[in-house]
């Protein structure tokens, strides 16, 4: 895992770029797992729409302090406001989407 890693997918003339921000410890489980969740996620739901920067907070332990990360895996919705988060690996799929305030797509 690269120690910030951008994945932007926004496409011009669409709604509003989510902009999430997933703080991890190196490659532990529950880290791996957030990351998958998260992508799988927002492929289904906020696809081309998105901007996630995954921070590795064993490489740049400072940049916790700007969101006060206090347990990790933990992941942060900087935009749209307000701003908010979730703590844990994010397998809860109708919990995380709650948490953010994404609509689930519509299955065709």
């Amino acid at each position: 895992m690269a120690e910030v890693a951008a994945v932007e997918l926004a496409e011009e003339g669409l709604q509003e770029t989510w902009e999430l921000r997933l703080y991890v410890a190196g490659q532990t489980p529950k880290s791996v797992t957030a990351l998958a969740n998260l992508r799988k996620y927002c492929e289904q739901h906020l696809k081309g729409r998105y901007k996630l920067e995954v921070v590795d907070l064993l490489v740049n332990p400072q940049l916790a302090e700007g969101d006060q990360i206090l347990a990790i895996p933990t992941l942060v919705r900087k935009v749209p406001e307000p701003i908010r988060k979730i703590i844990g690996d994010l397998s809860n799929e109708e919990r995380v989407l709650v948490g953010l305030d994404v609509r689930p797509a519509l299955s065709k």
